[in-house]
């Protein structure tokens, strides 16, 4: 009788862990999603948080399923570390999931080829991937809200293959943070308000993911911060050797150039972002805060075009950025209303 252990373990050596859990409920994921949900710290998330009970209950959607393989797939050293002031968070400056698609791919075919029914699933709102990962044993819990795993820390993303093939039961990894504490102060916006506790209202990464304005009290603190925001991960000791290995400039933004691109060619590059219903325009607003922190009044002429944007999101951002540069002739855009009148180059 074929051994779905023995395959999953050959198929993905291209991944940097591989575990499996059974298809089970996850009762106090559930409960923590809905707790969150009621006291509003979920703030714009949705994701998992549309609906938890489908989520964390995987025979919702597969009733099919008896196990759940997990794949981690690490994206350091080789996303390097960014060294412009606009930048992109390492797990998007390029599509680090290609190669955990591959490699959860591959796991599929092999119990595919066995036999056995299976679906590939990764950043799936239907699953709540991390309580899969733990009870799989590969990673533990973070007091980040993320999960880390030995000699990789939480560099890492994660995918699973639902499966009617069973396993052998195997036991969460029995580990955590001890001690540690070094990513709650590393916040720039005190989001994380516990060990364990995030509230998604104050998270940088969460809210330049988020449709709508981005909220005026935390502009400033998103710096120069594109996409994503690594600074809990950053400071937490496990990954620290990765990171140290990460001294390739990758993920730096000229923050100008992208504002002066089309639909089209900002799809092209940052297309694997989530954008709310694939829209570049939250790039684009997320990219005109940016300018406000880091740019300079040789950027007021490009910020000026954007002033008479036919998206009032965008026009609203633009003159904030705008005031934030400040100076005199900042000053004096904010008071014309008419492309004409704008005293750039003048």
């Amino acid at each position: 009788m074929t051994d779905p252990a023995a395959l999953v373990i050959e198929a993905g050596s291209g991944l940097d862990r591989v575990g499996w859990t059974n298809a089970d409920p996850f009762p106090d994921v559930r409960v923590s999603l809905e707790e969150r949900i009621a006291d509003g710290s979920s703030g714009r998330l949705g994701f998992t948080f549309t609906d938890p009970k489908r989520a964390t209950t995987p025979h919702e959607t597969w009733p099919w399923a008896e196990s759940i393989v997990v794949g981690l797939s690490s994206y350091l050293p080789q996303a390097g570390t960014p060294e412009g002031a606009a930048r992109i968070a390492r797990f998007a400056e390029q599509d680090h999931y290609i190669r955990l698609r591959r490699g959860m791919e591959d796991v599929a075919a092999a119990l595919t080829g066995a036999g056995f029914r299976t679906e590939v699933v990764i950043d799936d709102s239907r699953l709540v991937d991390r309580a899969a990962a733990h009870r799989a044993g590969v990673a533990w819990w973070g007091k980040n809200t993320m999960l880390l795993t030995p000699g990789l820390g939480p560099w890492f993303l994660i995918g699973c293959v639902v499966t009617d093939a069973e396993f052998e039961a195997s036991q969460p990894m029995r580990r955590d943070c001890g001690t540690c504490e070094a990513c709650l102060p590393a916040c720039p916006t005190g989001a994380l308000v516990a060990p364990g506790i995030l509230d998604a209202r104050r998270c940088l990464a969460a809210i330049l993911q988020a449709p709508g304005p981005i909220p005026l009290e935390y502009r400033a603190a998103v710096g120069g911060r594109i996409y994503g925001c690594d600074d809990c991960i950053e400071a937490c000791p496990p990954g620290s050797r990765l990171l140290d290995q990460a001294r390739e400039d990758r993920g730096s933004v000229d923050v100008a150039e992208l504002l002066g691109l089309g639909d089209t060619e900002l799809l092209r590059r940052y297309g694997h972002f989530y954008l709310p219903g694939g829209n570049p325009r939250f790039l684009r607003r997320n990219a005109l805060v940016v300018l406000g922190n880091v740019g300079g009044e040789d950027h007021l002429t490009l910020l000026a075009g954007y002033l008479m944007h036919p998206d009032a999101l965008l026009r609203e951002h633009a003159r904030w950025a705008v005031g934030s540069i400040g100076g005199r002739l900042a000053a004096r855009i904010l008071t014309l209303d008419q492309p004409e009148d704008l005293p750039i180059g003048k």
